[in-house]
């Protein structure tokens, strides 16, 4: 925090304002408006919150123009070379990176709550077979709520941490079984002598016939994935986990209204717009038309996965990616066309003036997207592993802003409507 201020005065009233300004320990300074409206009269138009701060925040800090992402203060590169998904996801809730016995028991904790009750087995069997994944997760994560509702205190801290455990632990499961369901096949139950990522790979792989055997570079590719997918800040869909949790509701509403955030292309389903862009385009041929395409600001086609609405530099989780991609395809010599598009794209993108100069460089959405097609996870399934890391970020915002409390969310509006009219009977309209 900070002393300074900032002051204001209304040309209409003549009254003036200090606003104080508020100082992080990285980032711009923000000013408190709190009382604006109160001493002016007035309240802030910001479409979209792209300039407000709707909360503080200890968890992940963003500089998009220096192309910076760290979690808990850790360098996003250091993690993904040196770290593990479970290990990040215990920095993510308690804020520290843990001693090797507190790994140990955070673990064993995940691991002892992979399984989900068999009703619910039953429910998600209710869907259709061609549902959306993403539909069934936030229909299944919200019945969650029916089975730890009554007896849970949110003013609980243990209780707090136990929900946090259960959503990281049976969100695989969950994601598994609704690609199962898709597929008509049996739902397969956890093997809990495998770790995370071999677990959900397992889950959704795996058939009663034979063995599954796991590949080691597409389990450590995963873990890379989830690591970078982990937390991005104050997206829509961890600002809709939080706003939700403002009104005290259970848990597992506030962590499916985030699911059903991500949904959205504009968000978490960009990389399944990346590979519907590449079977566009086609083959390696079509190339430079659609590049053409992409340059003509009258052609409504736009190149998916180039470019980051916060990224001004090239997004940090793309460099990690994009070698961990070439070491998937290589290490699974996989001879795809479509793959072959991807790195021709790649590759102009990387060499040509137009995209260098408008900095739209590939993004983690166009790497992760190829990554999960040479693992031969369907393009539906893309947002739901997105899903699945992204749990691990939503729980800890939602266990930090349970812990912060504070006031109901509620964003205020620029009415435009018709200010007031009288009603008329209806053989009179």
């Amino acid at each position: 925090m900070s002393d300074n201020k900032v002051n204001i005065t209304d040309p209409v009233s003549g009254k003036s304002l200090d606003l104080p300004v508020h100082t992080g320990s990285c980032g711009d300074p923000v000013l408190d408006i709190s009382k604006l409206h109160k001493e002016l009269g007035y309240f802030t138009y910001d479409p979209g919150f792209s300039v407000t701060a709707s909360c503080s925040s200890e968890i992940t800090f963003i500089d998009g123009d220096q192309g910076i992402l760290r979690y808990r203060g850790y360098p996003i590169e250091q993690l993904a070379n040196h770290s593990s998904f479970i290990e990040v996801a215990y920095l993510l809730l308690y804020g520290d990176l843990p001693a090797p016995a507190e790994f140990r028991k955070f673990e064993h904790d995940i691991t002892r709550h992979t399984m989900v009750h068999d009703k619910l087995n039953t429910f998600l069997k209710g869907f259709r077979y061609d549902s959306h994944p993403m539909a069934i997760m936030s229909g299944v994560v919200a019945s969650l709520a029916g089975f730890y509702h009554d007896d849970f205190d949110i003013k609980d801290a243990e209780e707090r941490d136990l929900t946090a455990k259960r959503l990281i632990a049976k969100m695989p499961t969950i994601a598994a079984a609704a690609y199962r369901h898709h597929v008509g096949w049996p739902t397969a139950y956890p093997r809990n002598s495998l770790n995370y990522t071999e677990r959900f790979l397992d889950m959704m792989f795996s058939v009663p016939a034979e063995p599954y055997k796991i590949n080691p570079v597409a389990a450590r590719a995963l873990d890379l994935l989830f690591i970078l997918h982990a937390d991005h800040e104050q997206n829509a869909s961890t600002s809709t986990v939080r706003l939700v949790a403002s009104t005290g509701a259970n848990p597992y509403a506030c962590i499916s209204a985030g699911i059903a955030a991500l949904w959205g292309p504009a968000h978490g389903g960009a990389n399944e717009a990346v590979l519907d862009m590449l079977n566009e385009i086609g083959s390696v041929e079509h190339v430079g038309k659609f590049i053409a395409k992409a340059k003509d600001k009258n052609d409504p086609f736009r190149l998916m996965g180039f470019g980051h609405r916060v990224y001004k530099n090239f997004d940090p989780r793309a460099q990690l990616i994009r070698s961990a991609c070439h070491d998937v395809l290589d290490d699974l010599g996989i001879k795809d066309p479509l793959l072959d598009l991807a790195m021709e794209l790649e590759k102009i993108a990387l060499e040509d003036d137009y995209f260098i100069e408008r900095k739209l460089y590939p993004n983690v959405d166009f790497y992760s997207g190829i990554i999960y097609k040479a693992l031969n996870i369907p393009t539906s399934m893309f947002t739901a592993m997105f899903a699945i890391a992204r749990t691990s970020g939503w729980v800890a915002q939602w266990l930090e802003q349970s812990a912060q409390g504070g006031r109901i969310g509620r964003p205020r509006q620029l009415y435009t409507g018709v200010a007031e009219r009288d009603y008329l009977p209806i053989d009179k309209r």
